[in-house]
């Protein structure tokens, strides 16, 4: 096993690889042959998605005050729902707060002033003003790293779900990709291990699929997914507006968007491509397409995402026989040299390999687009300070009513 081990690490390249194995005690050596099994080694040989993008239509969202003259109606379509079990929540939890400063999951930080208030708190908090309203808890699935699951759940433990029902919660793991420095090679997270990385927030489905939570969704019956980011502590979830809205427009999926700030923010903007909903990144946007106004003198590509999103089951189920593009970013990554060294660089060293959710979005038939109140639905925490930071989130907290 491990001779056919090291003829698979030659025929890729990674002759060093195979050298170090070669040092490890036998437990090491087994150790290291079952993650090099369980790998995916095909990301050695993907080169940067170059797509070649389509005709760019706007998608233009149902609006604030649209929503607002509907608002009772959606809402009880959504509650209904609910109540039915026929929403779930996916928490997308693997990051660590790492440009916070902070060495241990995101969703840990406490974002409180004069008092504790963690991420994961103000999540969890907002979650529950759904289940009160619908007496009912929505089923949510938190997808962890292989890095921070263990912390993650003690965390969770811990606070005691911050007052969530524990057996309406489940973790998983999200699948790793193999990191690879600038040479194509990959690199060592420590004696016997290879250095891997969660495989981007596209990867969420095909994780819960891989861990046997797709078994949860069905045997829960749960029809609609909303999946959303740790970063937004404004984040509504299992929005019973939105999923009503969703509902009632009869598309297999929905987006909260939210009107942008100026024409260059830079945000990815949903709209169609070739027919389809898909997402436009800021840097791909020509200046005519930046600039182009309607009638009315709103953006015609007005509307970005926030990274909430709903998702019809069934139409999900169909995403995992297709393989999502890999992209390439470029990261600082620490690891261990050939001497044993561990080696934590000042500038980006190594490629990850990511999946992203909105290219999920493009395999879906249509997609409504829901704007949000930015104010009140969108403070990411990005950054240590300056924009979408720990302050600028704290602001639009205090603004909503939150203490602090």
């Amino acid at each position: 096993m491990k001779h056919k081990t090291s003829e698979i690490l030659t025929m890729l390249r990674q002759e060093h690889i195979a050298a170090h194995m070669k040092k490890l005690p036998e437990a090491q050596q087994l150790s290291m042959v079952k993650q090099i099994e369980d790998l995916d080694f095909s990301v050695l040989s993907a080169d940067e998605t170059n797509e070649e993008r389509g005709s760019f239509e706007p998608l233009f969202a149902k609006t604030l005050s649209e929503i607002q003259s509907d608002s009772d109606r959606y809402t009880e379509i959504g509650i209904k729902a609910i109540k039915e079990g026929k929403v779930g929540a996916v928490l997308l939890a693997g990051g660590q707060g790492s440009r916070l400063g902070f060495d241990h999951p995101k969703g840990m930080f406490n974002i409180g002033v004069e008092r504790e208030l963690y991420i994961f708190e103000c999540l969890i908090n907002n979650l529950l003003d759904v289940t009160r309203m619908a007496g009912a808890y929505i089923p949510l699935f938190i997808m962890t790293s292989a890095e921070n699951n263990k912390e993650t759940r003690e965390f969770f433990e811990k606070h005691n779900y911050f007052g969530y029902s524990s057996e309406n919660v489940w973790f998983f793991i999200q699948e790793q990709l193999p990191t690879v420095d600038t040479n194509g090679k990959l690199m060592l997270a420590d004696n016997g291990k290879i250095l891997t990385a969660p495989n981007g927030n596209g990867g969420w489905y095909a994780s819960m699929a891989k861990t046997g939570m797709l078994k949860a969704v069905q045997d829960a019956k749960i029809e609609w997914l909303n999946v959303f980011a740790v970063d937004n502590v404004l984040q509504r979830i299992a929005d019973p507006c939105f999923i009503g809205a969703v509902i009632d427009s009869g598309k297999v999926s929905g987006a909260k968007v939210v009107a942008k700030a100026a024409p260059e923010e830079k945000v990815g903007v949903l709209c169609l491509e070739d027919g389809k909903p898909s997402i436009v990144e800021y840097y791909e946007m020509t200046d005519e397409m930046l600039n182009s106004r309607e009638a009315d003198g709103t953006l015609s590509y007005n509307y970005g995402v926030i990274l909430n999103y709903l998702f019809r089951v069934d139409r999900l189920n169909k995403t995992l026989s297709v393989k999502l593009p890999l992209h390439r970013a470029f990261k600082k990554i620490k690891y261990m040299d050939e001497s044993g060294r561990m080696v934590v660089p000042e500038e980006p060293n190594a490629y990850k390999f990511e999946t992203l959710v909105l290219d999920m979005v493009k395999l879906q038939d249509d997609c409504l687009a829901y704007e949000v109140d930015r104010s009140r639905e969108f403070a990411p925490v990005k950054n240590k300070s300056g924009v979408d930071s720990v302050d600028t989130a704290r602001e639009l907290l205090r603004l909503n009513g939150v203490e602090l």
